[in-house]
């Protein structure tokens, strides 16, 4: 028996959660504390995804002897059934590089009824049967026969033993039991347990906007899986560059990202396709290749009650949406948010050894170092 947060598991006897690492974890930085805070709009009380009310986060983390390095993170929009209370939501495609499974459902209908599931490549399907089994358990869902379960995933071949297929359902179910509102832990946990980006330990990083009532009064929150290349800048610091590690100079310059944007804003499919966009043209403000081999997703949906039910019911409404036309905020939001997500996964990851690699946390001396040559300190 493991309890894992509000989740007791039993027969996952292959599960460990390292205390240690979560505390190690915990004594780095994130961005603002490093003089980091991109953008103009400032950032909701967590800086978090789960500044959107309602919103919850998840993560089942497996390290497990030499080869195990990986994990499942899970972001939950409300409390609610969300078979039964869909929320609007699309998917915008840097790069194809990819599976992210129930993506065509959500295009076609515009709206997301199963929680979103994060995990590896090859764990995709495992992560897909641990969301139906969880929707179809439901109270009220007794007659459901069919769920579009939404997975995005990148791999952690570098660092975990990928082929050995270690998330099962159940690893699914655990991180959705142990979802929760608040603070989200960051870096080497979840999903982002065997990821890299920019030649260094990526991970899960989250931030939020919170716009001025002026500009509408919405939060925007993100949450990221980094594990991609490129030549990291960091507010404009050619970081990357002034380390010597950067994608066409030895190190490798593939990878993914999956991006998920959450907002309170009321907006319909197409504008939050829009706004899933903003997130995804951020990833170039840090340094992003976009390169042949990465997978490049972004997910965004509402929490507005006012936007939720089922396709066609008369419970969402296209008029109570926001007109395109006062979007710029919330363009803006999601490219600050993004951006610091993913500066936030680099500088609160740790390092991480297995029999397979090492991937080593960003010296966060050195970052120092560059930011104030660069008069960001």
């Amino acid at each position: 028996m493991i309890k894992i947060g509000a989740a007791t598991l039993s027969g996952l006897a292959m599960v460990t959660l390292l205390s240690s690492a979560i505390t190690a974890q915990n004594a780095r930085p994130r961005a603002r504390e490093m003089g980091v805070a991109p953008g103009v709009f400032a950032p909701g009380p967590l800086n978090a995804v789960t500044d959107v009310a309602g919103v919850r986060v998840g993560h089942l983390t497996r390290i497990e002897g030499d080869a195990i390095r990986t994990g499942v993170t899970v972001i939950v929009p409300h409390g609610g059934n969300m078979f039964r209370e869909k929320v609007p939501g699309a998917v915008f495609v840097g790069n194809a590089y990819g599976k992210l499974a129930g993506s065509t459902q959500v295009d076609e209908l515009g709206t997301i009824e199963t929680p979103i599931a994060l995990t590896n490549t090859l764990s995709v399907g495992a992560a897909v049967e641990g969301l139906a089994r969880w929707t179809l358990a439901q109270p009220g869902n007794e007659d459901v026969r069919s769920v579009n379960a939404l997975v995005g995933e990148t791999n952690d071949g570098g660092l975990n033993d990928i082929r050995g297929m270690h998330i099962r359902p159940e690893h699914v179910t655990a991180a959705l039991a142990n979802a929760r509102e608040g603070a989200v832990e960051e870096g080497s946990v979840g999903a982002g347990t065997g990821t890299q980006a920019f030649g260094w330990k990526g991970g899960i990083g989250t931030a939020s906007r919170r716009l001025a009532a002026t500009l509408g009064g919405h939060t925007l929150g993100v949450l990221v899986q980094s594990n991609y290349g490129g030549i990291l800048t960091v507010a404009g610091a050619p970081v990357g560059r002034a380390l010597g590690r950067f994608a066409f100079a030895g190190d490798a310059v593939n990878g993914s990202c999956m991006v998920v944007v959450a907002t309170d804003a009321p907006l319909e499919a197409r504008d939050l396709k829009r706004v899933a966009a903003r997130a995804i043209f951020a990833l170039a403000r840090t340094g992003s290749s976009y390169s042949n081999g990465s997978g490049d997703f972004a997910i965004a949906f509402s929490t507005a009650p006012s936007m939720r039910g089922p396709v066609g019911s008369s419970g969402r409404h296209a008029h109570a949406s926001l007109p395109s036309d006062v979007l710029s905020p919330l363009f803006q939001a999601a490219l600050e948010a993004t951006e610091e997500a993913v500066y936030n996964s680099l500088f609160t990851a740790t390092t991480v050894t297995s029999k397979l690699g090492k991937a080593e946390a960003i010296p966060l001396d050195r970052v120092r170092e560059v930011l104030r040559a660069f008069g960001i300190q």
